[in-house]
């Protein structure tokens, strides 16, 4: 099985920029979105083969989530439960016969860490759920975590030490989330594979000299860990600031 996760950054755009080619080309069984900036009637996809599912932010132009699925879900459940966290689309969770397959796109810390204190509520709400999913069936959950765990993670360590998404507290709840039964799948297959990133900031040429941050994951309930094949970053896609992540896995 192979799954696809990629902030879109705006859907409309990533489709001016070549989207159809590329979601054609990886011929995923999955495919995951983040950061739609949809709302419902403002794209009509063609997708042969695949049952769509979306999530919008209930603010225009932000947030949101989406799923293609060449296999036709059990159930389809849009956020966590919680109305404080469901406003803003950002999660998707499908269940299949063996697995939960989510789509997630976390709340950004911003600057100033204006949000920080939300982001870590939303760490421990969004963990929880996980476990409650995991009380039927493992989990496989994807997408712009906004968090890159260790110093191998982005170009700059020691500069962004403060900044949003690498803040001592983001990376001690994601070692929090991997130490309760969960593993990030592309440091399973690498665990030190330097100047690997999936986003890139358009300012300075950053993608250009690849100063960038691994923020976009694949994370599995310790149960799969068997069943994992392969992890990839496609660093040569292009039409967003963050490029697609995969996961191959035997289910």
């Amino acid at each position: 099985m192979k799954l696809i996760s990629w902030n879109v950054n705006g859907l409309r755009a990533c489709v001016d920029k070549g989207f159809l080619d590329y979601f054609r080309e990886a011929d995923a069984d999955v495919f995951c979105l983040q950061e739609t900036k949809l709302q419902a009637g403002q794209i009509d996809l063609e997708l042969p083969g695949y049952y769509q599912y979306w999530n919008y932010a209930e603010k225009k132009g932000y947030s949101g989530t989406a799923i293609f699925t060449k296999r036709e879900p059990l159930s389809v459940a849009c956020g966590i439960g919680i109305e404080e966290h469901d406003q803003e689309g950002r999660v998707i969770t499908l269940e299949f016969d063996s697995v939960y397959v989510v789509t997630v796109y976390t709340p950004n810390s911003q600057d100033g860490l204006k949000r920080l204190d939300y982001r870590m509520k939303w760490e421990t709400d969004f963990l929880a759920y996980l476990k409650k999913l995991e009380e039927k069936k493992p989990v496989i959950f994807c997408g712009d975590l906004n968090v890159a765990h260790q110093e191998i993670d982005l170009k700059n360590p020691k500069t962004n030490r403060k900044n949003a998404g690498f803040t001592d507290e983001e990376r001690e709840k994601m070692t929090q989330l991997l130490e309760q039964g969960f593993v990030d799948t592309f440091r399973y297959f690498y665990p030190q594979q330097e100047n690997m990133y999936s986003w890139w900031s358009y300012r300075f040429k950053a993608r250009e000299k690849n100063a960038g941050w691994r923020i976009d994951y694949f994370i599995v309930s310790k149960a799969l860990e068997e069943k994992l094949e392969g992890a990839a970053i496609h660093t040569e896609v292009f039409g967003s600031d963050h490029c697609p992540v995969e996961l191959q896995i035997a289910l």
